[in-house]
C-alpha cells in the first residue's frame, strides 16, 4: 500500500464533499463536471483539457474523456451559480476589519484568432495593446495577512453582448459581492477606482473603500472649493510630518524603505459637495502615493492614516491570489474555443483557490492532511504565510502517482457523489 494512500482517499473525498456543495441544484452532468475539473485541474495543475482528461484516468479512450468535458464544458455558463454558493461559503469569514480587494486584471491570448469574443486588452507589463479576456477577482483578507479568503472571479469580454462599460462592470461585481457581505469590510482599488461613477456608488452606498487616485486630475483642499491643484503637485500643498519604516520584497530581494506621510482634506471637481481624506505617501518610487478614503480619520493621528495606507498594502496581498490562480495552474494557457468554457474555466480555478485556501486550509478537522501535502511541496524555506503555491505543489505530488482517478471513487463511507447529502452545517 502507497504510504499516502490514506491521504489520497481523504483528499478525494473532501473534493467529493465540496464539489456537491458548490454544485448543488446543478444537473447530474453538471455536478460531475465540477467534481472532475476541481480534481483533474488540481492534479494536474493545468487547465488544458487533455492534461485534466489523463489525471482523472478512465477506463475509455482519452479522447472520450476529453470530448465530454469540453462538450459539458460549454454547454452552460456555471460562473454566476459558482461565484455564489462561494460567496454563501465565504461571507461568514468577512468582518468590519478586513479589506476585500477587487483587482481588474485580464488573460493574454496574443495567439489566438478564433477564440469566441477576443477582444482587446491592456498588456500592464509591456505598457501596450494585446488580445484576450479581461479578468475581475474579489478577495478579501485582514491586516496581518494570514487570512485570506477568494470571494468572487469572473472572465469577461467587452466584445460580449452583455458587456456596458468598465465601471458598469466593476460596479456590478461589487453589488454581487456587497449582496452577501453587505457593509462588512473596507473596499481597496487601483487606479481603476479612481472614477467618479465608481467613488459616487461607494459613497452612496455608504461602502467604505480605499482607491489610489491617478496623478492626472484635480483635486480642492483644504474645504476650501477655492482653491484647486492638479493631484501630482498636491504634495507641495500639505507638510508631510509622519514616518514609518518597512521592509518590502521586491524581485525576490527585501528592501528597507523610509516613508513620509501626511493628509489633507479634498474634494473632487466632478462632486465638490463631498470631502474625502487624502493620504499622501513619498518613498515608494518617484513619485507619492496618494490614497482618498471615505473613512473616518483624524488627519493628525499617525496611526489612523498609517491604517489607510496598511489597507492599500493588503490590497497587494490579495494580489498573490491573482498570480496564484494564474501560474499555479496555468490559467491562461487554456485550449477551449467558447466564450462559455472560458468563463466556467475560470470560475472553476477561483473554486479550487477557495477549496485550498478555506475549505481545507484552516480546517482543524484536515490539519493531518493539510501537513502532509505541505511536505510532498517540498518547501526549502518553509510554508510561507501564502500557502497555496505550497498547497498547489503539494496535491500535484500528492496525486501524482495515483492508480485511479476521482470518478466513481467512493469513500470509507461507501456514498460518491451521486449519492451525495448535503450537510446541515458544511464547514
Amino acid at each position: 500500500m502507497d504510504a499516502n494512500s490514506t491521504t489520497i482517499n481523504r483528499f478525494k473525498m473532501q473534493v467529493n464533499k465540496f464539489s456537491g456543495i458548490i454544485s448543488k441544484d446543478l444537473s447530474k452532468t453538471k455536478r460531475r463536471l465540477v467534481k472532475e475539473l476541481i480534481y483533474g485541474i488540481q492534479s494536474s495543475k493545468d487547465v488544458k483539457l487533455s492534461n485534466i482528461s489523463r489525471a482523472l484516468k478512465e477506463d475509455i479512450p482519452l479522447i472520450k474523456t476529453e470530448d465530454r468535458l469540453s462538450r459539458n464544458l460549454g454547454a452552460n455558463d456555471l460562473t454566476e451559480h459558482l461565484n455564489n454558493q462561494i460567496l454563501r461559503l465565504g461571507d461568514d469569514k468577512i468582518d468590519d476589519s478586513m479589506v476585500i480587494a477587487i483587482d481588474p486584471g485580464d488573460m493574454m491570448k496574443p495567439y489566438a484568432k478564433a477564440m469566441e469574443n477576443l477582444c482587446n486588452i491592456y498588456d500592464g507589463s509591456e505598457h501596450t495593446t494585446a488580445v484576450g479576456y479581461h479578468l475581475c477577482q474579489v478577495t478579501a483578507a485582514n491586516l496581518t495577512h494570514d487570512r485570506i479568503v477568494p470571494l468572487y472571479c469572473e472572465a469577461y469580454s467587452s466584445e460580449a453582448d452583455d458587456y456596458s462599460g468598465s465601471t458598469e462592470k466593476l460596479i456590478e461585481v461589487i453589488k454581487k459581492v456587497t449582496a452577501y457581505t453587505k457593509k462588512r469590510g473596507t473596499w481597496a482599488i487601483d487606479r481603476q477606482g479612481d472614477d467618479i461613477d465608481l467613488i459616487n456608488f461607494f459613497t452612496e452606498e455608504n461602502l467604505q473603500f480605499v482607491t489610489r487616485l491617478k496623478m492626472n486630475r484635480y483635486l480642492h483642499f483644504n474645504n476650501n472649493i477655492n482653491k484647486q491643484v492638479k493631484a501630482e503637485r498636491i504634495h507641495h500643498h500639505v507638510k508631510l510630518t509622519h514616518k514609518a519604516h518597512i521592509y518590502i520584497t521586491k524581485d525576490g530581494k527585501e528592501e528597507f524603505l523610509h516613508l513620509k506621510f501626511g493628509a489633507v482634506t479634498v474634494a473632487l471637481p466632478d462632486d465638490p459637495t463631498h470631502w474625502y481624506t487624502l493620504v499622501i505617501i513619498e518613498g515608494f518610487g518617484k513619485q507619492p502615493m496618494l490614497l482618498l478614503t471615505n473613512k473616518t480619520v483624524n488627519i493628525h493621528k499617525s496611526k489612523e492614516l498609517w491604517r489607510i495606507v496598511e489597507i492599500y498594502l493588503t490590497r497587494w496581498k490579495c494580489d498573490e491570489c491573482y498570480r496564484y490562480i494564474k501560474q499555479s495552474y496555468n490559467l491562461e494557457d487554456f485550449r477551449v474555443m467558447s466564450y462559455i468554457s472560458i468563463r466556467n474555466i475560470t470560475v472553476l480555478v477561483h473554486a479550487i483557490a477557495y477549496f485550498t485556501s478555506i475549505y481545507i486550509g484552516v480546517s482543524l478537522k484536515l490539519s493531518v492532511m493539510v501537513q502532509k501535502i505541505f511536505i510532498l511541496s517540498k518547501r526549502f524555506f518553509g510554508v510561507p504565510t501564502f500557502f497555496n503555491y505550497a498547497m498547489a505543489d503539494g496535491i500535484f505530488e500528492l496525486l501524482r502517482y495515483t492508480r485511479c482517478g476521482i470518478v466513481g471513487f467512493k469513500g470509507k463511507t461507501g456514498f460518491g457523489l451521486d449519492d451525495f447529502q448535503l450537510s446541515l452545517f458544511p464547514d
